[in-house]
């Protein structure tokens, strides 16, 4: 009995390891390819990854709403895909190289208009996400 419980738990524990890594590779991708292709568009690393935590903050937002079976979703979309799509630590190393540019204004509104507009964001994909998956007793 206790080798049958001990397979089935390895069996989910796989299961949701294979969720992350299937969402992971197309958000790393992404993101890497948001650089290349966007930043040129849009003022840089620092338009590239605001734009991509905004991506990230609409799904997150959406994932946090009445979905069913949501935890396959946010193993796949927001643990494997958003994790690997957005990132903290390029946001700040943004802001840092703007403040050692002599933009520290910029620097301060980057941060800002991360905050405000990735805030807006989680709120629009909650909102849609509550919209969609409304309950019949709602």
């Amino acid at each position: 009995m206790a080798d049958q419980l001990e397979a089935r738990r390895l069996s989910f524990e796989l299961r949701e390891l294979l969720l992350v890594g299937l969402g992971a590779v197309p958000g790393a991708l992404l993101r890497w390819q948001s650089g290349v292709q966007l930043g040129p568009h849009l003022g840089g690393s620092a338009g590239a990854d605001l734009l991509v935590n905004l991506v990230g903050s609409f799904i997150l937002g959406f994932l946090a709403g009445p979905i069913p079976r949501r935890t396959s979703l946010v193993l796949l979309l927001g643990i494997g895909f958003c994790g690997c799509l957005t990132t903290f630590s390029s946001w700040m190393l943004d802001v840092a190289k703007l403040i050692q540019a002599g933009s520290p204004i910029w620097g301060l509104l980057l941060i800002a208009a991360s905050l405000v507009l990735g805030l807006l964001c989680a709120a629009g994909g909650l909102a849609l996400s509550r919209s969609v998956f409304r309950s019949p007793l709602d």
